[in-house]
């Protein structure tokens, strides 16, 4: 849903009602999560998807019924058979359409402050009727009691997903059935470096939902305008900075540090703190295979353990043949997916078994 909120936004400020369309269920190889959004205005214009195209048309029509009733409509869509719409990848979603009106904008607005300053948050609404919403935080309580710990838990964790009665539940009053959409704060992804390759990882990253913080020593290059795209361009040496957000608790294993400085003053004492950090999800370092085995060499002499520098990815990158610098930063991208997400970094058609798993 993130990213069809600013459009919501924009959309109730102009002072009409959307339907808002949202995967809340998925079982199987479905091809988007729980909170995959989508909009449907009252002229059937159209913001965002839930899948690959296989039920939106479906939704569309069930939108306009939903702007027209304010009711809430509960769907599921399972594989395609031909008849009626499906899932050509074998799972099944549940999509809940709602009406949203302007007496909603104060907590969206509220919502989106929220996510853009970081701060975990929980968009917790109800799946029946007139859906009632709520904004939950780490710490506080659901106005529904029953199931307000299990809400918690499920801010606390960053995950979205259904709570309270099972469908089929007659009775859901004290514990209605309700949609948790979690926003946590943002994975980082520190990179050490003041160059081309930086420029282009940082939008890469960015776009892959990362708050990318560039750090370099240099004043001259390390400067907003040279990474527009980077959440924070920070003026210091990279290892010092890196040390400092550990200490602080800004560092957790989510944390992506790439090293692409070229200068072992530089590189070895960041990688020496990244590596010696056990928090950190992944680190790699750009250079080639000589520059590779001259910086392990100077590791080792920093004190860097042999099964600390097992964690280097190094040289960084998967063998995409990448010349340029945008190149480049895909490659680093994805074996950044593959390594935290349990991928092969193999093409699809050389494997067998769910795509989505």
């Amino acid at each position: 849903m993130k990213n069809v909120l600013g459009d919501l936004i924009d959309l109730l400020e102009g002072g009409g009602a959307v339907a808002l369309a949202r995967v809340v269920e998925v079982s199987g190889a479905a091809p988007r999560e729980p909170g995959a959004a989508m909009l449907v205005t009252a002229d059937s214009a159209v913001i965002g998807s839930l899948s690959g195209g296989c039920v939106e048309a479906a939704v569309i029509e069930t939108a306009r019924d939903v702007l027209a009733t304010g009711l809430c409509v509960n769907e599921r869509f399972g594989v395609d058979d031909g008849i009626a719409p499906g899932l050509t990848c074998g799972g099944e979603i549940e999509v809940v359409t709602e009406r949203v009106g302007t007496d909603k904008l104060p907590l969206l607005q509220r919502l989106r402050a929220l996510i853009e300053a970081g701060e975990p948050v929980g968009l917790v609404g109800t799946l029946s009727g007139v859906p009632d919403w709520a904004l939950v935080r780490p710490g506080e309580s659901a106005p529904w009691s029953q199931i307000d710990g299990t809400i918690a838990s499920l801010v606390r964790a960053g995950r979205s997903a259904v709570a309270g009665a099972d469908r089929c539940e007659p009775d859901q009053s004290a514990r209605p059935r309700v949609f948790v959409q979690a926003f946590g704060a943002p994975p980082r992804m520190i990179l050490a470096g003041a160059n081309a390759f930086v420029r282009a990882l940082s939008h890469t990253g960015t776009q892959l939902g990362y708050r990318v913080t560039v750090v370099d020593a240099r004043e001259v290059f390390a400067t907003a305008a040279q990474f527009p795209h980077a959440h924070e361009v920070v003026v210091d040496w990279p290892h010092r900075y890196l040390r400092a957000e550990v200490a602080a608790g800004r560092v957790d294993g989510r944390t992506v540090v790439c090293v692409l400085t070229h200068d072992p003053k530089f590189d070895v004492p960041m990688l020496a703190a990244a590596l010696t950090t056990a928090s950190v999800a992944f680190v790699g370092a750009l250079g080639s295979r000589r520059t590779h085995t001259e910086r392990v060499a100077r590791l080792r002499e920093e004190g860097v353990t042999d099964d600390q520098l097992r964690r280097l990815h190094s040289p960084l990158g998967l063998d995409l043949n990448a010349r340029t610098p945008e190149e480049t930063a895909i490659s680093i991208a994805a074996q950044i997916i593959a390594e935290t997400s349990g991928g092969s970094g193999r093409a699809l058609s050389d494997t067998e078994g769910p795509i989505h798993r």
